[in-house]
């Protein structure tokens, strides 16, 4: 990556910000469940980056911090972290558990996103 490369940032999703910014707007978003004291969650951050940059303009990234918003974790039933999960048009599409490396995430989210508009 080049040095003077632009960021794409990673949305923080809370509250009002997650139902507008998932739930209402039809461009697909991965969004990373985790919590500041998860090692494996610290891991995901660098990677995170490189995947919002691979595949901006096509799909969003963003985070919920669990402990802050346990309801949004628990209405996705979110067991372990880190979980990504894919949404398009506010539902659910894919997830993804676990230090996934960035170049899999990015081809498996363009997979399944070209296969959700074959469908």
């Amino acid at each position: 990556m080049g040095q003077n490369q632009i960021k794409t940032p990673i949305l923080n999703l809370a509250g009002d910000s997650f139902k507008s910014e998932v739930l209402e707007n039809p461009t697909p978003i991965l969004i990373d469940f985790w919590a500041p004291w998860c090692g494996p969650c610290r891991a995901m951050k660098p990677i995170l980056a490189v995947v919002a940059d691979s595949l901006a303009g096509q799909v969003r990234v963003g985070q919920v911090n669990v402990d802050e918003e346990p309801n949004i974790a628990g209405a996705f039933g979110i067991r372990s972290i880190p979980t990504c999960v894919l949404m398009k048009d506010g539902k659910f599409v894919d997830a993804y558990v676990g230090v996934v490396p960035a170049n899999e995430l990015v081809t498996s989210v363009i997979d399944v996103l070209g296969q959700e508009g074959s469908k």
